[in-house]
């Protein structure tokens, strides 16, 4: 056997490692995106008021200081599962009703609390994003965030 290796066998190592590693990073690829169309999201229960809400949602910059199922600023709450922390699993009547009274008593001029503006929304954008809320909370999300209060 050689005692060191040779040209020939060093391009054969990088190139079987290239390719053995690419067909994994393609494969994780596919199972990603069969997971994200088949088993995360449920298409059937989009709705046009889910689509405006996310456009109420992004119109007003709610992710520069929320997150959203993570993603976004960490100067506000996790907003991915307010739906559920709000009770809307339960009566989802009744959770809407207190987002859009939490929304239009902003700023609530509480002491040592950070404010939220007031963005005057209409009630057709806050039913809206209600139920762009309501349909985040109800996407498979791999027991994110970790605890309730986000």
């Amino acid at each position: 056997m050689a005692e060191r290796l040779t040209k020939t066998a060093a391009r054969n190592i990088f190139y079987g490692g290239s390719a053995f590693f690419f067909a994994i990073f393609l494969g994780l690829t596919a199972h990603s995106h069969y997971y994200m169309l088949n088993t995360s999201t449920n298409a059937a229960t989009l709705k046009d008021s889910v689509a405006r809400g996310k456009h109420v949602w992004e119109k007003n910059s709610c992710i520069n200081c929320h997150t959203l199922l993570g993603e976004g600023a960490y100067f506000a709450p996790e907003v991915g599962n307010v739906w559920n922390r709000w009770g809307g699993r339960e009566d989802p009547a009744a959770a809407k009703d207190i987002l859009k009274a939490w929304m239009q008593a902003q700023p609530s001029g509480a002491p040592g609390r950070r404010q939220m503006p007031q963005f005057n929304l209409t009630d057709q954008e806050l039913n809206d994003l209600a139920d762009f809320l309501q349909w985040t909370d109800s996407i498979k999300t791999q027991n994110w965030p970790p605890n309730k209060a986000g």
